[in-house]
């Protein structure tokens, strides 16, 4: 009888995470070229953007829900399905008479696919791993950087090589196919709820708990001060630096390094303290982005790293340690939370980015006039100086953010410290 492969299941999972973060990467690499291409305006990009946050909500929060039920390998092939799909509608999105419709049908595939992906693998993390849960999910979920990391570079590199960006969208696929296969021929072991007879409705009871719903709207802002930060930073610096994409690269590298070493991190800190030092690291990291141009921008996104480097997984880690009762659907409902929050946010800020635009605009200037393939050079320069007045004004607006998860997360840190010492005594 086949048993049940730990480390092949790792992998595979990890792959699984790096189509996921492979989409965010390349996106965030070419969203402004689609704009320029299909004569899409910052809102309309910002709606096909958030498409994919708000897709992945979706499939989280339903897979966290079935996944008892139908078990994690039936929903990780339906990942497959999606992710193929959209990436094949994402390279055709130029045939089809409609090129917004088209992209946000195919960024919306996507979405549900990485949010099916988390449905499944951040429980099976759990269950592969229960006595070391924070610190795997880390390991886990630095594929989520590393992934961005390899996006960009594809990105930049392909763009210096003149290669388009259909085939950029194309190199998803490969690792895709690999964990489809990997996937399909191994055996899955039941959840950690399922394995430990915690019953559905003491489950679904855990979730009532105050505790629970504190984290769930901390889990708003780290999604948003980390995920709408990485997918527009190109958008929001293009017109500060030349080298926009490489500050998301050092960003999310990082990350990567971070995550990597999350086991020392979160032992000798507490997940707590790791959360509160996250986000003071995050505040600072945007100050520098919203406030310095040049060399310095490299240094305000190494720091913007440290500071969001640990928020996903440990949120996810603390959430599974400390209410393991709320099973699958605990982890899930917070993934879906954050990326709910997101989708909403990058649909509000797109919207408020084209008023900051026009703000810096002469005074009755038409924004799809401006972006037209026949605006002028007086035009262009004009739309130019005003977009690198307001990218970082949106930064600084999301600087707000992490300044409140500062006082949230200080109040957690004493309150699970008291905690820890009412069970010592």
């Amino acid at each position: 009888m086949q048993t049940v492969n730990r480390s092949q299941l790792f992998v595979a999972s990890c792959l699984a995470l790096l189509v996921t973060s492979l989409s965010f990467g390349i996106r965030a690499g070419i969203l402004d070229r689609l704009g320029v291409q299909f004569g899409l305006d910052k809102a309309e990009l910002g709606t096909i953007a958030a498409t994919a946050f708000w897709g992945f909500p979706l499939a989280v929060v339903i897979g966290g829900m079935i996944v008892d039920i139908i078990g994690m390998k039936k929903l990780l092939i339906l990942a497959f399905i999606f992710h193929i799909t959209g990436i094949v509608l994402t390279i055709f999105a130029g045939e089809f008479g409609n090129p917004f419709w088209a992209l946000f049908i195919s960024t919306l595939c996507i979405g549900i696919a990485n949010g099916t992906v988390e449905a499944a693998c951040n429980p099976l993390v759990a269950t592969l791993y229960p006595n070391n849960k924070t610190t795997k999910l880390n390991h886990f979920h630095l594929w989520f950087p590393g992934g961005i990391v390899i996006g960009t570079l594809i990105v930049y590199f392909f763009d210096k090589a003149a290669i388009g960006w259909q085939l950029q969208v194309a190199m998803m696929i490969i690792p895709a196919i690999i964990y489809g296969f990997l996937f399909a021929k191994q055996k899955f072991p039941v959840t950690e709820r399922v394995a430990s007879g915690i019953s559905t409705g003491e489950m679904y009871r855990s979730l009532l708990n105050p505790l629970f719903f504190f984290l769930i709207i901390c889990m708003f802002g780290t999604a948003i001060t980390e995920l709408f930060t990485g997918q527009w930073i190109q958008v929001l610096l293009n017109n500060v630096s030349q080298n926009s994409i490489l500050i998301l690269t050092v960003t999310t590298g990082v990350m990567v390094v971070g995550r990597g070493l999350a086991g020392p991190v979160v032992h000798r800190l507490s997940p707590a303290g790791v959360l509160l030092g996250s986000a003071i690291f995050s505040a600072m990291g945007l100050y520098l982005l919203g406030h310095t141009t040049g060399n310095m921008l490299f240094i305000g996104a190494l720091v913007f790293g440290i500071g969001v480097c640990y928020f996903w997984p440990t949120m996810l880690g603390f959430v599974s340690e400390n209410l393991p009762k709320t099973g699958a659907v605990g982890i899930n409902l917070m993934g879906g939370a954050g990326m709910f929050a997101v989708s909403l946010y990058m649909m509000f800020m797109g919207g408020v980015y084209d008023d900051k635009i026009i703000k810096h605009l002469p005074a009755g200037a038409n924004l799809k006039m401006y972006n037209a393939a026949e605006a002028t050079v007086e035009m262009k320069t004009a739309l130019a100086e005003a977009n690198k007045a307001a990218g970082p004004e949106i930064i600084n607006t999301t600087m707000i953010i992490p300044l409140v998860l500062i006082v949230a997360f200080a109040g957690l840190f004493i309150y699970m410290r008291k905690r820890k010492g009412e069970k010592n005594v």
